[in-house]
């Protein structure tokens, strides 16, 4: 079985292999690669940019980053002259007009943060430049600038995003939130909002019904699809959120498979493929899931993905430049794979719901206080009382008589005897309460904890779940020599499978006894 499984998880990622063409090349941001001659590729690091006319076979040195704070965070082609490049730098904007060979700062800022540039738009009607410190628009290619008053005037830009049908329509992720504008920059509104006011003031472009979760989520990037420029997607620390309406309205992207709902980059093919970069690494949104793409690239940390015409991923990591060739990962062979290492174990989804139930925080609990509030002002409340009054009078004076005929009587006082009952039973309504009650505020209370529960229990459960499949392959992947890198990774399978015992009151050690899972 052990020979089965490592041959079929060689067959697999054989396609998957990313090859390094960094040359040593560390801390890689970003990469513009050219839409004309693919061979052609600028790396932008935290040192300066380099190029290379070879597809990374070789590479020298165009520009020199000077400052501590002077690494490139973007490049981009002038869509008019691929031989124009402009460079986003943490010291300012530079421009290139002829491929990289002279260099002229263009824009530096006033100070520290408006010099500290994170993103740009290149269009035909001004260049939009994001810093850490406002939005600026030039409408004379950078000869001169303008700062952007109100809330965009002193926000971190973290991107800007526009759509090639639509280029007027521009739209800017910020710390703030997202704003759109319809006319070219002239003016915006804000669409999305990261940190509302408590008070509800700030409220704006239908977000107001969106829950808790929702509310808190920091912004980090945001990607048009480009054959539909209504379809919107955010990426966000808390997952994905999804537009069909120009950022009308926004609801959570599906994240099944994403093993870290922290997402700080998407990116789109012509095709509308969508990728994004987790925490967690690269991954492709296929078949109503995400597809992991790099299992077998070993870094710390992934910057930045981009395309090429030639169907090359490449990733700007930490340690280089790597390119993975995508004509044969969309094939099911990666799906067989995951299937064949969850077989004879319960899927995600069931154990998910074990999770839920386990920790009591199914949604369908809020659902049912929230009937069993309206049903309690249907329910009287009932008063019985009882009155009850006893009372005995008895003389213990002696008295005598006589009468006319000489007779004489004496004895004691006659006794006297009170015994009296009442009672009663009252049945009053308050039917108010089938409107509101001061219970239906004590359900929210708790409805937003237990949501919060329920994420934090679901996101625990995801990690554990996938990282256990990961471990399971890289054990499977060893050779039988490495005795004592077998053992570690038997033990941590099982503590991973523990850990969902935990989570789960034991289902998945019970589901797989069940199905005649080893492991």
């Amino acid at each position: 079985m052990f020979w089965f499984i490592f041959l079929a998880a060689s067959l697999c990622f054989a396609d998957d292999l990313w090859q390094d063409i960094g040359k040593e090349m560390l801390n890689v941001r970003v990469v513009l690669i050219d839409p004309v001659n693919p061979k052609v590729i600028y790396a932008g690091t935290d040192k300066g940019i380099f190029k290379s006319e070879d597809m990374g076979n070789s590479w020298r040195n165009i520009f020199l980053a000077k400052g501590s704070s002077s690494g490139i965070n973007l490049l981009l082609f002038d869509p008019k002259d691929n031989n124009a490049i402009y460079a986003i730098t943490g010291s300012g904007l530079f421009f290139s007009p002829n491929n990289g060979s002279r260099w002229k700062l263009i824009f530096k800022g006033k100070n520290y943060f408006e010099a500290d540039c994170l993103s740009a738009a290149i269009l035909s009607n001004g260049i939009y430049l994001g810093t850490k410190q406002g939005l600026f628009i030039s409408r004379d290619k950078g000869r001169s600038w303008h700062k952007e008053l109100g809330k965009l005037g002193n926000t971190q830009i973290f991107n800007i995003a526009y759509s090639l049908k639509e280029p007027d329509c521009l739209y800017i992720a910020s710390t703030d939130g997202v704003f759109k504008s319809k006319d070219s920059g002239k003016s915006w509104e804000r669409v999305f909002i990261a940190h509302p006011s408590e008070n509800g003031q700030e409220i704006e472009g239908g977000y107001e019904d969106q829950d808790e979760e929702t509310r808190y989520s920091e912004i980090r990037y945001l990607a048009i699809d480009p054959n539909n420029p209504k379809y919107l997607y955010l990426a966000t620390n808390r997952g994905i959120y999804e537009s069909k309406d120009n950022g009308v309205s926004w609801k959570m992207f599906p994240e099944c498979g994403l093993l870290n709902r922290d997402v700080y980059f998407l990116l789109f093919s012509g095709q509308s493929q969508l990728y994004c970069l987790s925490k967690s690494g690269i991954f492709t949104y296929q078949d109503s899931g995400w597809r992991e793409l790099s299992f077998t690239l070993g870094v710390n940390k992934i910057n930045f993905i981009i395309l090429d015409k030639n169907a090359y991923l490449y990733a700007c990591a930490d340690k280089g430049l790597f390119k993975l060739k995508l004509e044969h990962t969309y094939t099911s062979r990666g799906s067989d794979i995951l299937t064949e290492y969850s077989k004879d174990e319960p899927g995600i989804q069931e154990v998910q719901k074990a999770a839920i139930k386990y920790a009591e925080v199914d949604p369908e609990k809020i659902m049912r206080w929230r009937k069993q509030a309206a049903k309690r002002a249907l329910l009287p409340h009932l008063t019985v009382g009882i009155d009850r009054d006893n009372n005995r009078t008895v003389a213990n004076s002696i008295w005598g008589s006589s009468t006319s005929g000489g007779s004489y009587y004496i004895g004691p006082d006659d006794e006297t005897k009170y015994n009296n009952k009442n009672w009663g039973i009252s049945l009053t309504w308050e039917l108010g309460d089938l409107i509101f009650s001061d219970d239906q505020t004590n359900i929210d209370v708790r409805s937003r904890l237990m949501v919060e529960l329920r994420n934090d229990v679901l996101d625990e459960v995801n990690k554990i779940y996938f990282e256990r499949i990961r471990v399971k392959m890289e054990l499977d992947n060893l050779t039988i020599e490495d005795r004592k890198k077998r053992f570690e990774k038997e033990l941590r399978v099982r503590e991973l499978t523990a850990s969902i015992d935990a989570l789960t009151g034991g289902y998945f050690s019970r589901s797989v006894k069940l199905n005649g899972g080893a492991r």
